[in-house]
This record gives structure tokens, sequence and C-alpha cells, in this order.
């Protein structure tokens, strides 16, 4: 530890002379001026070197140089963040002045162009936002809730996440979720995302039937198998609200979820490419064929009600079948699927006829036989087989209890009347 030395004038140590700023000052007591200690002060006297000692007439020290005004000026307009692009510029010029004549007021420029370049980038982006940049800044901010529609609401979730709602429903309006792995429990399960066109909000209803309409068109290109999806799943979706529409808001979010509003999912149900061997796939496209024509069954459930349709329909399922068969040729599958796949496409030709006969007749119980026996030909188990060779999911689905005359399902194997997946 240091101790202060004692108060009062200090001797220099024995020996050494006083100390001036260049040395110490020849012949020189310790103290030139009554009163004071040594220190580094000219003495009175003779001064040496032939200097003259200060006199009365000036102050020892210089004038102070003056402040640039431009400085201060720029200093100014970046406080109050006005003519932003007016201050960045005087504090520039400031800069080289300051240097050239030697003024002060270098900290003042300096803080000048800062906030002014800060009041210069909030102009600039507040142009931007305005010509029509606010559609962007949605993208990489987006708030406010989303309705969707009977489903959630979502920010910005991406194909292939998994997320938890506040309360765990998916139901109403939501303002806010979280990203969840997809290997444990979760609610929801995003498989599309697509946008709406831009113009004025289209309106709840309409926004709602798009959405519905085209996520269960969409659900296929991600979960191709859906024999493996489980059967307490349902398509849910996240639309824009009137109030995230001024923002730019034109996203909607298709989601898997449980159909009970307590109830989560486990694990991903995607089935696609990321996921598949080229085997899967190319037997799930072919098996595709024929469900998106069982799909477009008429509404009327009776062919007595709507015999044309049905007719039309029947034309469209034996089209279907014609092409479903060919990709099934056309592919070269391994040795274990060879067989099964040979015999499946057996019934399917077999099918093919009665569906291409019932199309032909004009007399309801006719339509009603060939329609039956094609049903038998196009039953789910008769994939069974074939599925399990190539790895693919091999329980059926149950079919569908109203679907009456066979109407078509919405996935492979949910048809009408146990019909077909394939």
């Amino acid at each position: 530890m240091e101790i202060p030395p004692p108060a009062g004038p200090q001797q220099p140590p024995q020996g050494q002379q006083p100390q001036g700023p260049y040395g110490a000052y020849p012949g020189q007591g310790p103290a030139p001026y009554p009163g004071q200690g040594p220190g580094p002060y000219p003495p009175q006297g003779p001064a040496p070197y032939g200097y003259q000692p200060w006199g009365h007439g000036y102050s020892p020290y210089a004038a102070p140089a003056p402040f640039n005004g431009l400085a201060i000026s720029a200093l100014v307009l970046g406080v109050l963040c006005f003519l932003p692009l007016v201050g960045l510029v005087l504090g520039l010029v400031a800069l080289g002045q300051i240097k050239k004549k030697g003024e002060r007021g270098k900290g003042m420029a300096i803080a000048g162009i800062v906030l002014s370049g800060l009041g210069t980038a909030i102009l600039a982006l507040a142009l931007a936002l305005a010509t029509g940049g606010a559609a962007g800044f949605w993208e990489g901010f987006k708030e406010g809730a989303r309705d969707a529609g009977g489903s959630g609401a979502v920010f910005s979730l991406k194909k292939g996440q998994c997320f938890d709602t506040e309360g765990g429903s998916l139901e109403g309006m939501a303002y806010d979720v979280d990203t969840v792995s997809c290997e444990g429990e979760h609610d929801g399960e995003v498989f599309a995302n697509f946008p709406l066109p831009d113009g004025g909000y289209p309106g709840d209803d309409a926004v709602t039937e798009t959405a519905d309409d085209k996520c269960y068109s969409l659900q296929y290109a991600y979960a191709m198998d859906s024999w493996a999806v489980p059967d307490d799943v349902d398509i849910y979706y996240f639309t824009p609200t009137s109030d995230s529409w001024s923002f730019g808001d034109r996203e909607i979010s298709c989601v898997f979820g449980n159909m009970d509003e307590k109830g989560t999912l486990t694990g991903s149900l995607r089935q696609d490419a990321t996921t598949l061997d080229a085997d899967q796939i190319a037997y799930l496209e072919a098996a595709e064929v024929l469900n998106e024509a069982m799909d477009s069954a008429p509404e009327e459930e009776y062919v007595e009600d709507d015999l044309p349709g049905h007719k039309a329909w029947a034309t469209r399922v034996s089209g279907a079948l014609t092409e479903q068969v060919g990709l099934l040729r056309g592919h070269r599958w391994p040795a274990d699927a060879k067989k099964p796949v040979a015999t499946l496409v057996g019934q399917l030709e077999s099918a093919k006829k009665e569906w291409a006969d019932a199309a032909k007749t004009s007399d309801v119980d006719t339509f009603y036989e060939h329609y039956g026996r094609a049903l038998d030909l196009t039953d789910a188990k008769k994939s069974v087989t074939t599925r399990k060779a190539l790895g693919l999911e091999s329980t059926p689905p149950p079919p569908y209890e109203d679907a009456g005359s066979g109407e078509g399902g919405s996935g492979d194997g949910d048809s009408g009347g146990g019909g077909a997946e394939v």
C-alpha cells in the first residue's frame, strides 16, 4: 500500500534541483514564486537561453480555436431528425473544414453524421414501404392474427413444420404458435402453403372456400400414402384476416390436425419423395390416378337420380384405369413386387371393362350390376399383397359409411362399398 506524502510544500531530494518542463533551471531555489512550491514555471530573474519571462499583459495560454458552424448545424439537424440528408452533407463538409482550419467541433460533426445517417435510413425505409415494400416487410415481420376459418392462426410456418397452439386448439383465432419437433406430440403439421391473389380482401367466406378446396387437393403431394394417415386426422387451414390483409398477408397454410380438439399428432405424416423410394412413389402415383377419378362422382348419390351423371363418371373411371394399368406396366418393379403387381394389373383390366360397360348402359339396374362387379375387382384388400412387397402401409383404411352408390374416397382405398385404392 502506498502512503501519501505529508501536506505542505515539498522539498526536492538532497542534491537535486527543481525541474521545469525541460529539466532543471540552473542556479534556482526551490520556489520561484512566493507561497508556491516548485513547479513547471519559469523562474523570476534572468531568463535562461535568452527567453523573456511571462509578463502581465497577456495570458500564458493561447486563445481557444472557434467551433465550426457547420458541425453545430449537422448536430442539430441530426438530433431533430430534420432534413437528414442535409445534416449528413453538412457533417462531412464540417470535418474537412475542421481538419484544414484547426477549428473545434469534430465530435459534433461525427455525431451529426451518425444521427443524420440513421435518419436517412429510416426515410428510405418509409419510402420503400409506401411504394410497395410493405408486402416484403410483412413476410419478415408478420404480426396480427389470421383467422383459420375453423382452424387456427399462424405467423409464418414452412411446409413440414410441426407446431403447438396456445390451449392446444386449432379452432378460432390464434396470435402465436410454437414450432416443435414432429417426432413428439404436437397439435398440427403444415403440409402446404399457397398465396391468394393481390387485390382487395375477398371476404371471410371466399377465403375459407378457397382454402377448403385447395388444401384438400394439395394433401396428396405431401402424404402420398393416405393409408398411412390415421383415421382421426383431418385437414385445417390458416388464412389471413381483413386486418392482416392490409399488411400484405396473402398466405394460406394447410395443416393436418387431430379431429378431437384435445387430441394430438405424433410423428410426421410426410410421405413423399423425401421419405419414399422410387418404387413406392411409382405405385402411389398410379393409384392416385384412379383416386382422382373416383372422387369425381356426381353429387347425386343414387344412380336413378342422375343416370347421365353416373355414366359420365363411369367413363372417367374407365379412362383412369387405362392410364393406371399403363403406369404399372411401364415401371420396372423389384423382384418381390413383380408377381403381386401383375396380379393387380389383371384385376384392374377386368374392372376397366365393367366401368366401360356401365358407361354404355341406359338402364339403372344394369348400371348397378356393372358397378358392383367393378367395385369388387378394385376392393382395397386386393392391394395389400402389393403394398407389403413394396414396404408401404398394408392396413386398409375403413370405407366411408355414407358412400352409398360407390362415391370415390379422398384417398386411395377410401371409395364407397369398400372401393379400391388402386
